[in-house]
């Protein structure tokens, strides 16, 4: 009976191991195997550095400048392939989160690398162009890697198990309630319960949707008029400022959710591009380089 009751406790141990692995984040995956990867070849490179005697100094134009530039330039179109690597769906070793694990952490040995190539020698010329850009896409891939650690969990929260067309749904449910509600009411009382039906829930742009802030807020402005009206049917006023509330309430969800939504796929708008003149302007450094070579 013991032999039994071990053999399910080990059983049950290797389970919750197995569903641990399979839910751990890109970033831990496999025990940060990728991040140690990262961090050795960037030890490498720096050891390397000090120790080789590159005459007069190290550069972009010296064989170890030509090594490590040729590294960084094979890295940074690996990494580009990332995006045909998610519409290939495998669970094997080269799984999307192993892939993804990798892209984070060997994009961000190409700091090292790329700066040591260099040589610490910058200047107004396409060589710096390629390098400037190549920050810039770490700097918004880092960005990217931030709120989707981060973030998910917030929409989670926020949605409730709802979707965003359910969301729409509930503001359009409200809004029937209120035309019908609002029947009773005077036209000074019944008029900014009509503007709030004739709100543009999407109104404001991008920098509403980032920000949350939206310009018309008429539901609102409805609640607070008819809270502070007087007199007329005061029940039928209360019901109506009941279901205001309600919209308000589901007006703010549904921003939120755009809010957070924006968040997540803003960084892409800047990310890809970046990627492109990337590729552009090291096409350039290289062709430069071999014409002058």
């Amino acid at each position: 009976m013991a032999t039994l009751f071990r053999r399910r406790r080990a059983t049950a141990t290797q389970t919750e191991r197995v569903r641990e692995r399979r839910h751990e984040g890109f970033l831990r995956h496999a025990n940060f195997r990728w991040a140690k990867v990262s961090g050795g070849l960037c030890l490498l490179v720096i050891l390397s550095y000090a120790l080789i005697d590159v005459s007069p100094r190290p550069n972009g134009g010296s064989w170890y400048g030509y090594t490590l530039g040729t590294i960084g330039a094979l890295l940074i179109l690996w990494l580009t392939a990332l995006g045909y690597r998610k519409r290939r769906m495998t669970s094997d070793f080269w799984s999307l989160k192993a892939w993804t694990s990798a892209h984070v952490y060997l994009g961000l040995s190409l700091i090292v690398i790329a700066t040591w190539h260099t040589g610490f020698q910058l200047g107004w010329n396409v060589h710096t162009l390629a390098w400037a850009l190549m920050m810039l896409v770490i700097l918004s891939g880092l960005y990217g890697v931030a709120v989707y650690a981060l973030l998910p969990q917030a929409l989670s929260n926020n949605r409730d198990q709802m979707t965003q067309m359910q969301m729409l749904e509930a503001i359009r449910a409200f809004d029937r309630q209120l035309h019908a509600a609002a029947q009773p009411l005077p036209p000074g009382e019944a008029a900014p319960v009509l503007a709030s039906l004739e709100q543009d829930p999407f109104a404001g742009g991008i920098r509403a949707r980032l920000t949350g802030r939206y310009p018309n807020r008429a539901t609102a402005a409805a609640r607070a008029a008819l809270t502070e009206a007087v007199g007329g049917d005061a029940e039928a006023r209360a019901k109506v400022v009941a279901l205001l509330t309600q919209k308000e309430a589901a007006l703010a969800r549904l921003r939120e959710h755009l809010r957070l939504r924006a968040l997540l796929e803003i960084w892409l708008y800047v990310h890809v591009p970046l990627t492109f003149a990337l590729i552009a302007a090291l096409s350039a450094h290289i062709i430069s380089v071999f014409f002058y070579w």
